[in-house]
């Protein structure tokens, strides 16, 4: 499978280009475990000032009682922590007897607090929060040191997932090993620290999770919901459970508990209260869990799983199936139409309760792109920990209710190790689209029968795999009609590409020039950036001299960034952000001569309601009316005539823009989709 993919990114890259992209993929490394120094002996006479924001996001809630070494640790590395987060610092001493109310109230931008008597922890920390004034409750203990962008991470958990109530860090022991992600309640009110003693670069721990709870050296949670529960509660005073309890109140209020990975935490464990059960505040652990139990009895019995299930099992809560994903690529949606789809198809997996896992083709770690999936949560894997995939399939196989491929040449190699593996799951051959029916005619278009028989070899493979999946997946219509009559009896479903409706942005008169959107590791997008250069925008300069076309995509071939010296045309390469473009342009276009699927750079500018001329092909299978949705012409005369009748014509203008939109919705939105995965899902058999 890995040798289709070099051979075909030597026929688009050239060797070069197919060896820098080698480099690039194999440079990319997962995370390495780090360890932490102990607190410096002279953190006291360290200059240390801490920012105090005139309308603070978050309150920093950090209960102190003796160990000033620790608490000036954990102040210096707030302070050069980085993150944007505008926030404030409270100190809580608890009556401590050392040097702490002797230093803290000279620091300059803290806020520092001292109780008239001892409180114990959860008393100190509702002391905190009763004079905090930002939007969130961070509560962090005294031996903690924070990780840069902790702050940012923590809080962002609750952007991204709003139905977050309460949010937790991945906590490190100093020497590096992981001691926290997220904790098990099981139903007699016993807890785990979900990964201790393990890697916490590991897959396993790096993407946020729904958990039963996340322990108190730090949270993060809204200050009116932390109110509305009444703090910690002093029913376990004074301290240990505290924060088992309050995650349990969360959940009742109808909110969701969650782990965030990338929010780093080093606590040095038993600093604050020991580790002796047997004594001090440590053994109230004890008698606080015949507490915890006798209150959640019956949620705990109805909801959580038994002693000694399996941690792996019982990580993460409300996950009804498991699924295995599996693609050629990482998604990277700034970058190519497949990816957006899959990313949609990732988030909606995870929308329906789906615990899911992910790896690519060849098993690598993505940088921004695999920690987006993370944050999205998903489980993404990759070499090391994937280095031998049929070991791996052994042992997490048995998990798998569903798998899903992408691509063929993915799938593959790999139907028999899943056969074998994972036997109680549903293989889904998710085509993205019908490669043998691309390669058949893009070999029409070159007249090369050296291509012709590579296309009947692809559609020999896809159709193997048609029959030999539980069901298959295209992206239009057409395809599916096509593939029910090759293989009569097979399962098919159209899963079409995604994209939700957006702002329609300046009208008309306050736009110009001409877009054409694409990923050049795709060869019909290197034609059609042909064509059009060299037969259709001569064509239309010879009406609208001004007019100025822009090509936009990344992993374009030298011939095609050579096309941006010609006069009116201007080669961007890769764009992360497209909004600009799509909100400037006029008009996009898609001179796609040969492909097949559903066009995604279509999709994306209809979706903006930016009108499109096209061709035939690449408007096939999107229920797109020629004249009220989108403009059709398949030769260079044509097609020129077609993009400057549009570019002078405001109210055809208008016309296409919302009949554009309009077919997103209709046909091309999340809920399509969803309605395809709840009946998949509901034909898996129950866990």
């Amino acid at each position: 499978m890995v040798l289709g993919r070099v051979l075909a990114s030597l026929r688009t890259r050239g060797l070069a280009g197919t060896w820098q992209r080698v480099r690039e993929r194999r440079a990319a490394r997962a995370p390495q475990r780090t360890s932490f120094a102990p607190p410096a002996a002279d953190l006291r006479e360290r200059p240390l000032r801490l920012p105090r924001a005139d309308a603070p996001r978050a309150s920093i809630i950090v209960p102190a009682y003796n160990q000033l070494d620790y608490t000036l640790a954990c102040l210096h590395a707030l302070a050069d922590s980085g993150d944007c987060t505008p926030f404030e610092v409270i100190v809580v001493d608890d009556t401590s007897s050392d040097a702490t109310a002797d230093v803290l109230p000279g620091v300059p931008g803290l806020r520092y607090l001292r109780n008239a008597r001892n409180l114990g922890f959860i008393g100190a920390c509702n002391a905190g929060a009763a004079q905090a004034r930002g939007e969130f409750l961070v509560f962090l203990n005294n031996d903690t040191t924070v990780r840069p962008g902790w702050l940012d991470a923590l809080l962002d958990t609750f952007e991204r997932h709003p139905d977050t109530g309460l949010a937790g860090s991945q906590l490190v022991y100093p020497d590096g090993r992981l001691q926290e992600a997220g904790g098990i309640v099981f139903a007699d009110g016993s807890g785990w620290n979900y990964g201790r003693f393990d890697d916490p670069a590991h897959p396993r721990y790096g993407f946020v999770r729904e958990v039963d709870y996340c322990s108190g050296a730090a949270i993060a949670l809204p200050r009116d919901l932390f109110t509305r529960l009444g703090g910690f509660d002093a029913h376990y005073a004074p301290a240990y459970y505290e924060d088992t309890d309050l995650a349990m109140r969360v959940r009742a209020a109808g909110l969701k508990v969650r782990y965030q990975p990338a929010s780093v935490v080093v606590h040095h464990e038993g600093i604050s209260s020991g580790t002796d059960l047997g004594s001090g505040v440590k053994q109230h652990q004890v008698t606080n869990q015949v507490k915890f139990l006798e209150r959640w009895r019956e949620v705990l019995a109805r909801e959580h799983a038994p002693p000694g299930t399996d941690p792996v099992s019982a990580s993460e809560r409300g996950r009804r199936h498991r699924v295995l994903v599996l693609d050629a690529c990482t998604p990277r949606p700034d970058r190519d139409s497949g990816s957006v789809r899959m990313a949609a198809l990732l988030r909606l997996l995870r929308e329906a309760g789906c615990a899911v896992d992910f790896f690519n083709e060849d098993r690598s770690h993505d940088d921004g792109y695999t920690r987006e999936l993370q944050q999205l949560g998903v489980a993404a894997w990759w070499t090391p920990h994937l280095a031998d995939v049929p070991r791996w399939l052994r042992q997490e196989g048995p998990r798998f209710d569903l798998v899903i491929a992408s691509r063929h040449y993915v799938l593959s190699p790999l139907l028999p190790l899943l056969r074998r593996h994972a036997p109680r799951a549903r293989v889904v051959f998710d085509t993205v689209d019908l490669h043998y029916l691309r390669e058949q005619r893009e070999a029409e278009v070159a007249g090369d029968e050296a291509h012709r028989r590579a296309a009947a070899r692809t559609r020999e493979a896809e159709l193997a795999l048609v029959a030999r999946s539980d069901a298959t997946w295209v992206v239009s219509a057409a395809e599916k009609t096509l593939l029910e009559a090759e293989v009569p009896g097979a399962k098919v479903a159209v899963v079409s590409n995604i994209h939700e409706v957006a702002d329609r942005g300046p009208p008309f008169a306050a736009r110009q020039g001409l877009l054409f959107v694409g990923s050049y590791r795709h060869p019909p997008n290197v034609d059609a950036a042909q064509w059009l250069a060299d037969e259709i925008l001569p064509r239309i300069h010879a009406r609208l001299p001004g007019v100025v076309l822009h090509l936009v995509g990344g992993d374009a071939p030298a011939e095609v960034a050579a096309l941006g010296e010609r006069p009116g045309l201007r080669f961007h390469g890769h764009v992360p952000d497209l909004l600009p473009l799509l909100e400037g342009a006029r008009i996009s276009v898609a001179p796609l001569r040969y492909g097949a699927g559903v066009k995604g750079k279509v999709n994306q500018a209809l979706a903006h309601g930016l009108p499109v001329v096209a061709t035939t092909c690449a408007v096939e299978g999107m229920f797109l009316q020629d004249g009220r949705d989108v403009l059709v012409a398949d030769d260079a005369d044509a097609f020129a005539a077609a993009v400057v009748r549009l570019h002078e014509d405001a109210a055809l203008w208008e016309q296409l823009s919302q009949g554009g939109q309009d077919n997103t919705r209709r046909h091309f939105s999340s809920e399509a989709v969803r309605d395809t995965l709840r009946t998949l899902l509901a034909s898996l058999p129950p866990r």
